[in-house]
C-alpha cells in the first residue's frame, strides 16, 4: 500500500492518484517514494510522474538490463514508511526476490516500517534512525532484523540498554526471535504490531 502525502490515507500501489483525496502522486526517480515537491526529502533525487517513473523503467527494462541488474538499481532503497510528517512509501525489492513483506506499525505515533534483511533499529544507527533519534530510551543500535530463508523473519536484540521483548517476553541478546503475523514487538517503550505478508 501506498501512503497519500496529502491525506495520510493508505491507497494501492499501482495509484496514479490518490482516490481519496485525489492528490498527483509523485515518485523519487531514484528511491521510489512517494512525496511532494521537486525533489525527494530523503535522497535528494527528482520527483516525477507515475508516467515519467513508469517509462524509465520501461527504458531500463529494454535495456540490456537483466533481473540482477535491476534488483541492484532497487537493493539501496529505503524500506521505511512512516504516516505523518515525511511520509513516504518504498519499492520492495524484496518481495521480488519471495521475501514476504515485514511491516512493523504503531497506530498511536502513526509509524509503519517496512523491514529489511539486516537492517538496524536504533537512536544512531540504521535505516529507521529518524524515528527514533529524539527517543532516549532506544539505544544507539538496539536490534536488528533479520530474514532466513527456512526460519523467516527474526528479530534480534543488540545488547540494548531498555531491551526488546516479543509478546511480553524479553528477548536475551544476539539470539535471534522468529517473528510471526501479529505478535506485538516492544523495542525499549514503543510497541509495534507485526505484519507479514
Amino acid at each position: 500500500m501506498i501512503i497519500c502525502p496529502n491525506c495520510k490515507q493508505e491507497i494501492d500501489d499501482d495509484s496514479h492518484y490518490c482516490d481519496q483525496c485525489g492528490q498527483v502522486l509523485l515518485f523519487c526517480e531514484n528511491c521510489g517514494r512517494v512525496g511532494l515537491g521537486i525533489r525527494c526529502t530523503s535522497c535528494g533525487g527528482m520527483m516525477v510522474s507515475p508516467e515519467q517513473r513508469d517509462r524509465m523503467l520501461q527504458e531500463r527494462n529494454s535495456s540490456t538490463t537483466t533481473r540482477a541488474s535491476i534488483f541492484n538499481t532497487f537493493r539501496t532503497m529505503p524500506t521505511k514508511t512512516v504516516t505523518g510528517g515525511a511520509d513516504m512509501r518504498t519499492v520492495q525489492p524484496q518481495r521480488m526476490m519471495g521475501i514476504p513483506q515485514l511491516t512493523l506499525y504503531n497506530p498511536s505515533l502513526n509509524i509503519r516500517l517496512v523491514g529489511q534483511n539486516g537492517a538496524i533499529i536504533g537512536r544512531r544507527q540504521g535505516i529507521y534512525q529518524e524515528f527514533f533519534a529524539n527517543n532516549k530510551y532506544i539505544s544507539g543500535v538496539h536490534a536488528q532484523l533479520l530474514y532466513n530463508v527456512n526460519t523467516g523473519w527474526s528479530i534480534v536484540d543488540k545488547h540494548s540498554s531498555n531491551g526488546t521483548r516479543l509478546n511480553q517476553h524479553a528477548l536475551s541478546p544476539d539470539v535471534p526471535m522468529s517473528l510471526k503475523n501479529g505478535d506485538i514487538l516492544t523495542i525499549a517503550n514503543v510497541n509495534f504490531q507485526v505484519g507479514i505478508m
